[in-house]
Protein backbone atom coordinates (compact mmCIF):
# COMPACT_ATOMS: atom_id res chain seq x y z
CA UNK A 1 0.00 0.00 0.00
CA UNK A 2 1.06 3.52 -0.86
CA UNK A 3 2.35 6.12 1.71
CA UNK A 4 -0.48 8.92 1.91
CA UNK A 5 2.26 11.24 0.45
CA UNK A 6 2.78 9.04 -2.10
CA UNK A 7 -0.77 8.73 -2.79
CA UNK A 8 -1.38 12.66 -2.92
CA UNK A 9 1.20 12.83 -5.31
CA UNK A 10 0.13 10.28 -7.82
CA UNK A 11 -3.92 11.74 -7.46
CA UNK A 12 -1.89 15.62 -8.23
CA UNK A 13 0.19 14.05 -11.12
CA UNK A 14 -2.89 12.15 -12.73
CA UNK A 15 -5.50 15.30 -12.29
CA UNK A 16 -2.64 17.35 -14.57
CA UNK A 17 -2.56 14.71 -16.89
CA UNK A 18 -6.51 14.60 -17.24
CA UNK A 19 -5.68 18.99 -17.70
CA UNK A 20 -2.66 17.94 -20.27
CA UNK A 21 -4.50 15.44 -22.41
CA UNK A 22 -7.40 18.05 -22.32
CA UNK A 23 -5.61 21.28 -24.15
CA UNK A 24 -3.85 18.64 -26.32
CA UNK A 25 -7.45 17.86 -27.38
CA UNK A 26 -6.17 14.16 -27.83
CA UNK A 27 -7.98 11.25 -27.73
CA UNK A 28 -5.19 8.92 -27.04
CA UNK A 29 -3.89 11.16 -24.02
CA UNK A 30 -7.26 11.61 -22.57
CA UNK A 31 -8.22 7.57 -22.82
CA UNK A 32 -4.89 7.03 -20.49
CA UNK A 33 -6.54 8.77 -17.52
CA UNK A 34 -9.53 7.40 -17.84
CA UNK A 35 -10.72 3.92 -16.07
CA UNK A 36 -13.32 1.54 -17.99
CA UNK A 37 -16.58 0.19 -17.66
CA UNK A 38 -19.74 0.69 -17.04
CA UNK A 39 -19.26 2.23 -13.52
CA UNK A 40 -17.83 5.79 -15.43
CA UNK A 41 -19.69 8.89 -15.44
CA UNK A 42 -19.05 12.51 -16.62
CA UNK A 43 -20.94 15.34 -16.84
CA UNK A 44 -20.42 18.40 -19.09
CA UNK A 45 -21.30 21.50 -18.28
CA UNK A 46 -24.68 21.91 -20.01
CA UNK A 47 -24.98 18.14 -20.93
CA UNK A 48 -26.79 15.43 -19.44
CA UNK A 49 -24.90 12.33 -17.09
CA UNK A 50 -23.23 10.29 -19.33
CA UNK A 51 -22.44 6.80 -18.28
CA UNK A 52 -19.77 3.81 -19.01
CA UNK A 53 -16.57 4.49 -21.25
CA UNK A 54 -18.05 4.41 -24.63
CA UNK A 55 -20.31 7.04 -23.88
CA UNK A 56 -17.58 9.32 -22.34
CA UNK A 57 -15.03 8.59 -24.51
CA UNK A 58 -17.58 9.89 -28.02
CA UNK A 59 -18.26 12.84 -25.64
CA UNK A 60 -14.35 13.76 -25.66
CA UNK A 61 -14.06 13.14 -29.34
CA UNK A 62 -17.01 15.39 -30.11
CA UNK A 63 -15.43 17.85 -27.90
CA UNK A 64 -12.02 18.02 -29.36
CA UNK A 65 -13.21 17.63 -33.40
CA UNK A 66 -15.15 21.07 -32.39
CA UNK A 67 -12.53 22.78 -30.82
CA UNK A 68 -9.30 24.46 -31.72
CA UNK A 69 -7.38 25.11 -28.56
CA UNK A 70 -8.17 25.11 -25.14
CA UNK A 71 -5.99 26.28 -21.89
CA UNK A 72 -6.64 25.35 -18.39
CA UNK A 73 -5.34 27.70 -15.56
CA UNK A 74 -6.49 25.63 -12.22
CA UNK A 75 -7.09 26.89 -8.92
CA UNK A 76 -8.40 26.37 -5.43
CA UNK A 77 -7.35 23.04 -6.00
CA UNK A 78 -8.48 20.78 -3.00
CA UNK A 79 -7.69 16.55 -2.74
CA UNK A 80 -9.28 13.97 -0.62
CA UNK A 81 -7.73 10.70 -1.18
CA UNK A 82 -9.43 7.56 1.28
CA UNK A 83 -8.52 3.88 1.02
CA UNK A 84 -8.70 3.63 -3.00
CA UNK A 85 -11.14 6.23 -4.08
CA UNK A 86 -9.61 10.04 -4.00
CA UNK A 87 -11.53 13.51 -5.47
CA UNK A 88 -10.62 16.73 -6.24
CA UNK A 89 -12.74 19.53 -6.21
CA UNK A 90 -11.06 22.93 -8.21
CA UNK A 91 -11.92 25.70 -10.29
CA UNK A 92 -11.10 25.53 -14.30
CA UNK A 93 -10.39 28.94 -15.62
CA UNK A 94 -10.04 28.36 -19.03
CA UNK A 95 -9.62 29.96 -22.42
CA UNK A 96 -10.89 27.86 -25.53
CA UNK A 97 -11.73 28.52 -29.07
CA UNK A 98 -14.38 27.24 -30.52
CA UNK A 99 -15.35 27.82 -34.68
CA UNK A 100 -14.55 31.30 -34.43
CA UNK A 101 -15.44 32.39 -30.78
CA UNK A 102 -12.84 32.87 -28.24
CA UNK A 103 -14.43 32.47 -24.29
CA UNK A 104 -12.97 32.78 -21.06
CA UNK A 105 -14.85 31.34 -18.40
CA UNK A 106 -14.46 29.48 -15.11
CA UNK A 107 -15.77 25.86 -14.44
CA UNK A 108 -16.45 24.82 -11.07
CA UNK A 109 -15.27 21.14 -11.60
CA UNK A 110 -15.10 17.40 -9.05
CA UNK A 111 -12.51 14.79 -10.36
CA UNK A 112 -12.96 11.40 -9.32
CA UNK A 113 -10.01 8.60 -9.23
CA UNK A 114 -10.48 4.93 -8.09
CA UNK A 115 -6.70 2.97 -7.51
CA UNK A 116 -7.12 -0.47 -9.20
CA UNK A 117 -3.59 -2.27 -8.86
CA UNK A 118 -1.88 0.38 -7.83
CA UNK A 119 -2.76 2.73 -11.26
CA UNK A 120 -5.47 5.82 -10.08
CA UNK A 121 -7.65 6.77 -12.93
CA UNK A 122 -10.30 8.85 -13.39
CA UNK A 123 -13.45 7.31 -12.89
CA UNK A 124 -15.87 10.39 -12.89
CA UNK A 125 -16.08 14.14 -14.32
CA UNK A 126 -18.15 16.89 -13.24
CA UNK A 127 -18.22 20.59 -14.38
CA UNK A 128 -19.98 23.16 -13.84
CA UNK A 129 -20.34 26.57 -14.52
CA UNK A 130 -19.60 28.87 -11.72
CA UNK A 131 -22.25 31.66 -11.11
CA UNK A 132 -20.86 33.51 -8.02
CA UNK A 133 -17.63 34.16 -6.86
CA UNK A 134 -18.89 33.35 -2.48
CA UNK A 135 -18.03 30.20 -1.32
CA UNK A 136 -20.47 29.22 1.17
CA UNK A 137 -19.59 27.50 3.97
CA UNK A 138 -21.28 24.22 5.58
CA UNK A 139 -21.62 26.51 8.78
CA UNK A 140 -23.76 28.67 6.57
CA UNK A 141 -26.09 26.36 5.20
CA UNK A 142 -29.62 26.24 6.48
CA UNK A 143 -32.47 23.01 6.40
Amino acid sequence: MAAPDQDLTQVLEVNANFYRAFESLDILRMAAVWARGDHVRCVHPGWSLLSGWEAVKASWELIFSNTKEIRFTLTDVRVQIHSTMAWVVLTENLLSQVQQDVTATSILATNIYEKTNGTWQMVHHHASHVFSSRTVSEKEVTH
